[in-house]
Formats: structure tokens, C-alpha cells, sequence
């Protein structure tokens, strides 16, 4: 009979084995004991005390925007964010929590909700879910602090525009970083929560207004509720204030005058005028000393939560095309036919190309006939048929007389093929068809239409280059666009004998100076050196002068505008026309555009204490350049140089 519990061999190896294996186990178990106690006993106790210890980044007060005399534009005022660490949020009535914060804040659920699901992927950086919170809703948040687990009220600084909508375009406006542009600055020094300028001086200069932000350590318990004050690690560097070249008085007297263009557009009958801009730089150097453009915008729509509805016209394509894209900045980004303001392109490429003898006399006629289709082009001045030289087609606008010296391009082409692109050559190096280099971006080229580029964008029998595109283009008109920038530019040579400047907005980055010391220069930004154009130093001299005759002969077509300025001043009217949508109107309505460009003193010397000054302007949709441009143009020269012109009449004017 066999013992069922009798202790075999058998059973005593199985028993030996069992207990080599448990004494093993406890061996590792003791062993990763002793190593987690005494090895690794000091980083886990600073592990778990840092768990109670939260570092917080301190905000940087952004720098000052200034204006070339040290007038401030853009500030900071304090003020009170709410941000939520996502690591505190409760796990359970989280939405709920969601639903009482959107209701005290006044941020829409879906808004706040969206912004957590943005940031998902970073837990440890805190969402700032509003800034510009008003001290009741701080105070009802601060007396429920249980209730709201995660949420923190901290400081932070607004941006102040002293002069709400003045200059809105060129300064720009600040927001907090999205992830795609985290991605490309973050090795940069920015981190999620870090506010970024989005557009114009506060985007194109960040780096020197953002400052360095600081750092602080707060004890807090497990719901994220701070324990003590902050301790301050590293303390935050104030940005760097930025000088720009604009004057502020000369800016405000700039848009006051293109609501005087658009008014007096539509007292004269142009009563779809709505929109414009002016450009006035310094011929010297390039310095921008006003660049307007309207509509405009407030910036202060973007400080704090932006409220949606006040956003609209600038993100929102149908109510954005409704108030006329408030958000462009026309002076740099407006694309429009130049019409006769162009003409001074064509009679510098002509001559310099031997197609045009300055005193040649052409005949001025009311209507010409060209190509094999023996098409006419008509004169804007139906009444004028007089021989004229370079000035007084100048003076007087004859469209007759540069259709010939377009033809002639196009005829001389026929024979030579570059002659089909030696006018559009010239016109780039005058600056068109390209870019200038700005410092603040924004720019578009505009087009300056070639014969490779017509056959490029059309079909069929559109695509051949014809005498019409040279015999147009020769007045501004048809395909070539430009922007008032670089009309300005071009005037800008036209005044200072021949050199093409690059414009610039900003001269210097400051350190403010203490107990109303002078601000300490940290960097300038000196002005590019002119780039002379070899144009015909006779030839020009001839523009000139004909540009000085158009201000001021009985003729001149805005000499009923200077005519009685006491500072001397040359320029253009222009009258183009541009295919515009507007209501009620149809497919390819056309609306006359309003231009006037020129500079003064015409010497391009100092009155007074004033250097000499370009202005161009343009108002959309307002008729002739003699009726609404010229007169805006005008209160930019009055107040540049503080004296008031007399009595203006009335000429006739393209």
C-alpha cells in the first residue's frame, strides 16, 4: 500500500527547485528595493517634491512702437489672464467645470473646448483661455478656487494703441502662437502660451519687441492650487522699443486726406469711390514719413479674446468684401492700373531707347488709328488736336501722343523682337513687376505684361501679342499693374536725379532710458544706398520739366491744385480704369481710378526746417486724378510743410 504524503526523492527536488526560484524572486525584489532606497533614494525625493513645485514663466513686457520722433504708437497696459493646466483638470465633471467657466469668462464653450483639443499633445504648457478679464469675474474665480481645479489667474500685459486705428496696417497687431508657427520658432525660444506678432511692425521686428521671459516657482497642492507666492528664478528682460521713420502728425494728416479724396469723389458724381491709400517717403533715402490706407481696422480687436463679430471684416471673406477689405494694406499690397502717372516710364524707356527726341513735336489729336484693324484710341481730351513736345504732352496728359511712342516700340519689334519687351525692361528697372525690398513684407509685384507672359495666360487668338498691348501699356492702362508703393519709388527717382531708393519703416531698436534719461540705441538700421538707373540725364531733366509744367502752366492738368502752393511742386494726374466687382453693377464693370504722384520742393531742397517729400495717392473708384487725388495729395504737402495753399480752380483733368 503506497503513503500518499511520504516525502520521496522525487518530491524533495521539486520542493528544492520551488524554494532556489522564491528565493531568487525575493533576491531581485531586494535588490531593486535597496537600489530604489539607497541608489535612486535622492533624484525620487527631488522627483516628488518637484511634483509640489511648479515653474512658471514669467511674461516679458513687450517693447514700444515709437515714431521717428519718439511719439509712442503701441504701449502695454496691465492687465488679468485666466489660463488652465490641462495636468489639473479634474477627471470626473470636467465638462461641467468647462460649461460654469464658459459662462463666467463669456467664452463660447465650443471655443474653449477646441482650444484644450488643440493642445492635447502638450499637457504641461497652460492654455490661456482669456486675457483682458474684467476684475468681477477675477473676483468670483478667486472666491471659488475649489470649484474651478486647474485654473489660474495670472498677470499679463495688453497692447495699447495710443492712437486706436492710426497706422493700423504698418504696425500690425499680436497673438498667441498657433502650433504650426510653434513648430518653426520653438527652437527659437518660444514655447506654447508665448505671444507672437502676427503682422506688419510687431511680426516683421518680434524677435526685438518680444523680450526674454522669466521664470518663477510656485509650490501648489494636488488640485493645482497654489500653496505660497511665487518665487521669481529668473527675472523677465523687457523687450526692446523700435523707432519707425513715420511721423505721427504727417500719418494722421494722410488718412484724414483720403476720407477728404473719397468725400470729394463722390461730390463730384464718383459715388462708388471707397477706398485708396497714400504713400509719402522721403526721395532722399526711401524713409516711409506716412503710408495710409483705407478702409482701415482697429488693432484693438485683437487684444484680449477677440470678440468674433468685431472680427469679421478681417477674416470672414463675405462680410470682409462687404466693408472693402479693411485688413489690406492698399499702399503696399493694392494692385492698380496706373494710368497717366505711368507715362513718365514710357518717355524715360523712349528716349533712352533713341524712340523719342524730347522736343520732337508729335501731333495731339482727339482719336489715333492703329493696327491692321486700323482700331481707335481716343485722347481723354476729345477737344485737343495741337502738335506738343515731351513737356506739354506731359503737362497737358495727351494719351494721343504716347500711343505713337507705343507703336513705335511695337513697330520697331516687328523688326527686332526685344523692342516688343525694351518698355517693360525699363519699367523694372524703375522698380515695377517687383518687390522693393520693404522691412515690414506685405509687398506684391504687381505685372508688367510681356508677350511670353500674354501667351502664358490666355488661349486661342488672345494669346498674340498685338500693337494694342504696347500702345496701352504706353498709358498705364490694360494688364500692367502697380501699387502706390512703388509709384512712389519711381516718383522718388524721378525727383532725386535718376537713383531708385529702397523704402524702410523702421531706423532703430531702442532700450528705453531710465528717470527720463535718452533712450540707449541697441541697432540701426541705416537706409540702403540708392541704386542709380542709367537713364538719359537729358531725358530726364525733360520729364521734370514737364512734370513741373503739369502743376503749374495754365494747362497743367492739377495746376488748378499747386498752382497757388507756395512750395514749389512737380507731378501727375492719372485717370485709369479698372474692372471692379460692386454690387448692382455687372460682369466687367470698369470704374475710373483716381491717381496723382509727385514730390516738392522741386529741387528736391528744405523749406524750413522740412527735406523734401513724395507723395503719391490713389482713391479707388474716384474719377478723375485732377478732382480727388491731387486734392488729398495737397493736405500731405500742407502739413509737411505748414503752409496752406491759396485759391484753387478748376482744369480739366484725365
Amino acid at each position: 500500500m503506497t503513503e500518499p504524503y511520504r516525502f520521496t526523492p522525487q518530491l524533495a527536488l521539486r520542493v528544492g527547485v520551488l524554494g532556489a526560484v522564491a528565493l531568487a524572486v525575493f533576491a531581485v525584489l531586494f535588490l531593486r528595493l535597496w537600489a530604489l532606497q539607497v541608489l535612486s533614494g535622492d533624484r525620487y525625493l527631488n522627483a516628488a517634491q518637484e511634483n509640489q513645485v511648479r515653474t512658471v514663466r514669467i511674461e516679458a513686457p513687450r517693447g514700444s512702437i515709437l515714431d521717428r520722433n519718439g511719439t509712442v504708437l503701441v504701449s502695454n497696459v496691465p492687465g488679468t489672464a485666466v489660463r488652465i493646466w490641462k495636468s489639473d483638470l479634474p477627471s470626473e465633471g470636467r465638462y461641467a467645470m468647462f460649461r460654469r467657466l464658459s459662462t463666467v469668462l463669456k467664452v463660447p464653450l465650443p471655443r474653449l473646448t477646441r482650444a484644450l483639443e488643440d493642445s492635447k499633445d502638450d499637457p504641461l504648457t497652460p492654455i490661456t483661455i482669456k486675457t483682458a478679464v474684467h476684475e468681477d469675474q477675477v473676483m468670483y474665480l478667486t472666491e471659488r478656487v475649489a470649484e474651478f481645479p486647474g485654473v489660474q489667474i495670472v498677470g499679463t500685459y495688453l497692447r495699447d494703441y495710443e492712437y486706436r486705428a492710426l497706422a493700423a496696417q504698418i504696425l500690425g497687431y499680436v497673438g498667441e502662437i498657433s502650433r504650426e508657427e510653434l513648430a518653426v520658432r520653438k527652437r527659437d525660444g518660444y514655447r506654447g502660451g508665448d505671444k507672437l506678432g502676427k503682422s506688419g511692425v510687431e511680426r516683421a521686428f518680434d524677435r526685438y519687441l518680444r523680450g526674454t521671459p522669466g521664470a518663477a516657482q510656485v509650490r501648489v497642492n494636488s488640485v493645482g492650487t497654489p500653496q505660497s507666492p511665487p518665487e521669481t528664478k529668473e527675472y523677465p528682460t523687457y523687450g526692446s522699443s523700435v523707432r519707425l521713420t513715420i511721423d505721427v502728425g504727417l500719418q494722421q494728416a494722410a488718412e484724414q486726406a483720403l476720407t477728404f479724396g473719397i468725400r470729394t469723389a463722390i461730390d463730384n458724381e464718383s459715388y462708388n469711390a471707397n477706398g485708396g491709400a497714400i504713400v509719402a517717403l522721403d526721395p532722399r533715402d526711401g524713409a516711409i514719413l506716412a503710408l495710409a490706407s483705407n478702409p482701415t481696422y482697429k488693432p484693438s480687436v485683437y487684444v484680449g479674446r477677440a470678440d468674433p463679430k468685431k472680427l469679421e471684416p478681417l477674416v470672414d471673406d463675405r462680410v470682409a468684401k462687404e466693408r472693402n477689405y479693411p485688413g489690406i494694406n492698399r499702399a503696399l499690397a493694392g494692385q492698380y492700373p496706373p494710368g497717366s502717372v505711368f507715362k513718365p516710364v514710357t518717355a524715360l524707356a523712349a528716349i533712352s531707347d533713341g524712340l523719342l527726341s524730347p522736343y520732337q513735336s508729335i501731333q495731339c489729336t482727339p482719336v489715333a488709328y492703329y493696327g491692321e484693324d486700323n482700331h481707335a484710341f481716343k485722347n481723354w481730351n476729345p477737344y485737343t488736336n495741337q502738335p506738343m513736345t515731351l513737356p506739354t504732352a506731359l503737362a497737358q496728359s495727351c494719351d494721343t501722343y504716347f500711343y505713337e511712342v507705343g507703336n513705335r516700340y511695337y513697330e520697331r519689334g516687328e523688326i527686332e523682337r526685344a523692342y516688343w519687351t525694351r518698355m517693360q525692361d525699363w519699367a523694372r528697372k524703375f522698380g515695377f513687376g517687383r518687390i522693393s525690398g520693404l522691412d515690414i513684407g506685405g509687398e506684391t509685384p504687381g505685372l508688367v505684361p510681356t508677350p511670353a507672359w500674354r501667351k502664358e495666360t490666355y488661349e486661342g487668338i488672345d494669346r498674340a501679342w498685338n500693337p494694342g498691348d504696347l500702345i496701352q501699356l504706353a498709358i498705364g492702362q490694360k494688364d500692367v499693374t502697380v501699387s502706390p508703393l512703388q509709384m512712389a519709388r519711381f516718383y522718388a527717382l524721378l525727383a532725386n536725379g535718376g537713383k531708385l531708393v529702397t523704402p524702410y519703416l523702421v531706423s532703430a531698436v531702442e532700450q528705453p532710458g531710465n528717470d527720463g534719461s535718452p533712450p540707449i540705441t541697441k541697432r540701426t538700421f541705416p537706409p540702403a544706398r540708392p541704386e542709380p538707373v542709367d537713364v538719359d540725364a537729358a531725358g530726364l531733366s525733360v520729364v521734370r520739366d514737364g512734370l513741373y509744367a503739369a502743376t503749374h502752366d495754365a494747362l497743367g492738368t492739377s495746376s488748378g491744385v499747386f498752382g497757388s502752393f507756395p512750395v514749389p511742386v512737380a507731378g501727375k494726374t492719372g485717370t485709369s480704369e479698372k474692372v471692379v466687382d460692386l454690387p448692382g453693377y455687372g460682369p466687367g464693370h470698369l470704374e475710373d481710378q483716381s491717381w496723382w504722384c509727385g514730390w516738392g520742393p522741386f529741387d528736391v531742397s528744405t523749406y524750413g526746417d522740412r527735406g523734401p517729400i513724395v507723395v503719391c495717392a490713389v482713391i479707388e473708384n474716384g474719377g478723375h486724378g485732377g478732382t480727388a487725388a491731387a486734392p488729398a495729395a495737397l493736405q500731405v504737402f500742407e502739413r509737411w510743410f505748414g503752409v496752406e495753399a491759396g485759391v484753387q480752380g478748376v482744369v480739366a483733368s484725365d
